[in-house]
């Protein structure tokens, strides 16, 4: 791999399995742990397909603090499910072993929650949980009111409940889906005292149907905090077309690629930053489509994906065909 400014040496000090598809890593960084916050992610170098590519991990857990025990600073922690199929990413990290060197970016945090709240409801859907456990651990240190729901498919993905169990008790809820059991989002907003925060993290299903129900609460928009994977949708990814009119492009995009990477492969510059469906910076608008739309990200309301008037390059997909579109390029 090429080192550059934004990359640093790290190491694979330790890897466990906490579920048959998670597995959780110890990256210590050649230059040591820089300070981060709850919430926050590491940017991680992965190869797929001999390509170089940017990853984001939630960093899981609590911060080193003084008083720690020595060492307990060395290291940051990642959890990742293995996605089949997926990107590749998982994959990748899952072939590492003990000692394998990596690159890493510095922590970085789009996700963080209001502490002086009155009240804090997180919710975690499957590997969301992994930046919601810090919250939720740091909420609990400081004696601060909160309810916490953990959902997963079955009881062997509620990979942290112990750690969460110990430090919560009653205030923690979990729930599993092959038991029928669902979050009723509507009655758990309704039982938040004014002035309440939600935080979330999980499936795009979980966003969608947290932001619809956030929205007929009446509560005010800066109360919802949520992250999503930015990889996960309403149809299984597959192959389209794109066309670029104002280029004279047109290329098909894999089902294991994303459509702003080709855009830059063939030379369109396009504005991005979170690559997770969240800012909308790398919206573009929709001219035509032949096919479904699969609308990947949380930037977006519902009423502006059903109109397909544009799209978030960084996740969003079609179905059955393709897609033209108009970029920002205007010829001199």
């Amino acid at each position: 791999m090429k080192h550059n400014a934004q990359w640093h040496s790290a190491t694979i000090r330790a890897q466990r399995d906490l579920s048959p598809s998670v597995r959780e890593f110890e990256i210590r960084p050649e230059r040591g742990v820089r300070p981060w916050s709850v919430g926050s992610h590491l940017d991680l170098r992965v190869v797929v397909d001999g390509r170089e590519e940017k990853r984001s991990y939630s960093l899981v857990g609590l911060p080193h603090a003084p008083g720690d025990a020595p060492g307990a600073d060395e290291v940051y922690r990642i959890a990742v499910r293995r996605a089949e199929p997926g990107r590749g990413g998982s994959r990748w990290l899952w072939g590492l072993q003990t000692g394998d060197e990596l690159l890493i970016g510095e922590p970085n945090n789009h996700f963080e929650i209001g502490w002086q709240a009155p009240y804090t409801l997180l919710v975690a859907g499957g590997i969301g949980i992994t930046p919601i456990l810090g919250m939720a651990l740091q909420l609990a240190q400081r004696g601060a009111p909160l309810r916490m729901l953990y959902a997963a498919r079955c009881t062997d993905e509620l990979i942290y409940r112990d750690t969460l169990q110990a430090a919560l008790g009653e205030r923690l809820c979990t729930l599993c889906s092959d038991a029928g059991q669902r979050i009723d989002l509507d009655a758990e907003i309704a039982a938040l005292p004014s002035g309440g925060q939600l935080a979330l993290c999980g499936p795009l299903s979980l966003m969608d149907a947290a932001r619809a129900a956030w929205q007929r609460s009446g509560r005010p928009a800066a109360g919802l905090r949520f992250e999503t994977f930015g990889n996960s949708g309403q149809h299984a990814a597959e192959a389209f077309w794109v066309e670029l009119p104002r280029h004279g492009l047109r290329f098909e995009v894999p089902a294991g690629r994303n459509l702003l990477d080709m855009l830059e492969e063939h030379g369109v510059q396009a504005l991005s930053d979170c690559r997770r469906g969240e800012c909308g910076l790398c919206a573009m608008d929709i001219v035509q489509v032949q096919g479904t739309v699969d609308h990947r990200d949380v930037f977006f309301s519902a009423a502006q994906k059903q109109a397909n008037e544009r799209l978030c390059a960084c996740v969003s997909r079609v179905c059955g065909g393709g897609v033209v579109l108009d970029s920002a390029f205007r010829p001199d």
